[in-house]
């Protein structure tokens, strides 16, 4: 899922922030930017721990996350969410749209000193499309009809017919061929000690602790001005929010509850900047369609029907997000506006499992064929949002006569030995919303296999043709149409229940400046952040 935003994020820094009303409102002057300076540590909150650090190998937001500093892409999206070159310099697109012409950067280096060059880019393709590599991410560098070096600093790619995220697709972090090239990518020692042309080279990984990265000096951009970047694991937020408050960390994204209740006082906010604006991300209630139990579309109108989105919001979110009618941001431009959801209706949802075979038991609970109707949600620890979220489905689905539990499982685990396995009933779960609207590797009907993204087994033959009719064209009103109609037949089918998309809520100690908010978020320009020399801490 890839597609330019066309609608600007709503971003907020709070400085001025409403307490009780005997208090009334605390303002807190504004913070001098001071002179940037070389030095100190960021230490990030991150409630899972990394599965592995080769990017194609990994789908998990933690990986990506240390995936994002140590390595590079040919493009990258800037503040603005358009894309820019980062490995690449420049390139050049044929009249016809099918062939790129990438111009690399010169004397860019890995972090072993060796020099990147179109040998690294040829061979990050060709390790991807390899049927022995297990990655989610072959299939926008299958479409590729040829990839060639003219030199070492040009690579140039040809498509046999349009393909719109194309360019975006380059966008994938490009591997050292030097270190892998002959070798099984997945026995490489890599997956534990990265090494990328990023601003952080890796240093260390303490499993279940943190992984630390230092600011690399020979990075093409400049030298990042925090020396260190540290992702410390802490699987429970609370626990996280204390260690903020104490100083063991200096960014973590706050809860609603925290942001709302906690955070609002005169020494927190002399201490911390705060920030606010729509996630690219929504959450989802996910079922196992291979599961006889939902195979059913009526059964999952009807699990829908007895959810009630807003009560969600407000319950779990505190007004702090909205709703989410299929798997596109609102206000983007190919979300449909116009798509039918389903809405609470608990007769609705009755009348449905009705008509699917389900009857009222004495005690209450709906069977069939003798057997109760029961499943587990599966959720990820330390998101006390998705806990929240899925005690309210359970609440809810219980007033209709459907037994839900609950299992939260560690992040690792809940990857390795759940997701990646389909063993499960239903999840609460989300997806990072990227900028291209492309849907094949979550929604395609090819992409069931073991570690792919579309594990929860959702086949329809008219979402395959329109997916690749959508990604097989230049126009964007064409595309538009896929979309729409795509979203239309999945507010129908409810492979997932849609449910909402957060605000993100992040939080980052007030020594460090070099903040811009943008439609990109606050973090795309993080080697521009700094501390001034007078508050940086040295005993970290």
């Amino acid at each position: 899922m890839r597609g330019l935003l066309r609608c600007s994020l709503v971003l907020t820094l709070f400085v001025i922030a409403a307490c009780s009303s005997d208090q009334g409102e605390i303002t807190i002057p504004a913070r001098p930017p001071g002179k940037p300076a070389y030095g100190d540590s960021f230490i990030e909150g991150t409630i899972g721990e990394p599965s592995t650090l080769i990017p194609i190998l990994a789908s998990d937001s933690s990986s990506r996350a240390v995936a994002a500093q140590v390595y590079n892409g040919l493009v990258k999206y800037d503040k603005d969410l358009k894309l820019v070159g980062d490995l690449a310099a420049s390139w050049d697109v044929s009249a016809d749209g099918l062939t790129i012409t990438f111009h690399l950067r010169r004397g860019v280096k890995w972090h072993d000193g060796q020099e990147f060059t179109a040998r690294d880019v040829l061979y990050t393709h060709r390790v991807t499309v390899d049927p022995k590599t297990p990655t989610a991410y072959a299939e926008d560098f299958k479409q590729v009809k040829a990839i060639t070096a003219p030199d070492p600093y040009t690579v140039r790619v040809t498509y046999d017919k349009p393909f719109a995220p194309a360019l975006a697709s380059w966008g994938m972090e490009v591997l050292p061929a030097h270190l892998l090239d002959g070798k099984d990518i997945t026995k490489s020692e890599l997956a534990r000690h990265p090494i990328g042309t990023g601003p952080y080279r890796f240093k260390e990984w303490l499993a279940g602790q943190r992984v630390v990265l230092e600011a690399f000096d020979g990075y093409f951009e400049g030298r990042p001005y925090i020396d260190r970047y540290v992702f410390r694991v802490i699987p429970d937020t609370a626990t996280m929010y204390m260690e903020l408050k104490a100083g063991g960390v200096d960014m973590m994204g706050l809860t609603p509850v925290q942001y709302q209740r906690q955070t609002t006082g005169r020494d927190f906010l002399s201490r911390f900047s705060k920030y606010r604006y729509p996630a690219s991300s929504y959450v989802y209630l996910g079922y196992n369609l291979r599961n006889p139990l939902f195979a059913d579309k009526r059964v999952r109108q009807a699990i829908s029907a007895a959810i009630s989105k807003d009560e969600i919001i407000h319950g779990a979110l505190l007004g702090m997000g909205q709703v989410a009618h299929g798997p596109f941001k609102p206000g983007t431009w190919p979300y449909n506006p116009g798509v039918k959801d389903i809405g609470y209706d608990p007769a609705h949802a009755l009348a449905l499992l009705g008509e699917a075979g389900w009857r009222r038991g004495g005690d209450g609970i709906l069977t069939r064929d003798g057997r109760p109707f029961q499943f587990t949600i599966l959720t990820n620890q330390g998101n006390d949002l998705r806990l929240k979220t899925a005690q309210i489905i359970q609440y809810r689905l219980k007033k209709i006569g459907i037994d839900v539990k609950i299992r939260v499982v560690e992040w690792a685990s809940f990857l390795k030995n759940f997701i990646d396995k389909g063993d499960f009933e239903a999840i609460v779960m989300g997806w990072t919303i990227p900028p291209d609207p492309d849907l094949f590797d979550v929604w395609h009907s090819s992409k069931t296999g073991p570690k792919e993204l579309n594990f929860v087994g959702f086949k329809n033959q008219e979402v395959d043709r329109l997916i690749v009719e959508g990604r097989g064209t230049f126009d964007q009103e064409q595309r538009r149409r896929c979309y729409f109609r795509i979203q239309e037949i999945l507010a129908d089918e409810q492979p997932y229940t849609f449910l909402y998309v957060p605000d993100a809520l992040p939080v980052v100690q007030a020594r460090f400046r070099g903040i811009e908010p943008a439609p990109a978020g606050i973090s795309y320009n993080f080697i521009r952040w700094y501390v001034p020399k007078e508050e940086q801490l040295t005993d970290r």
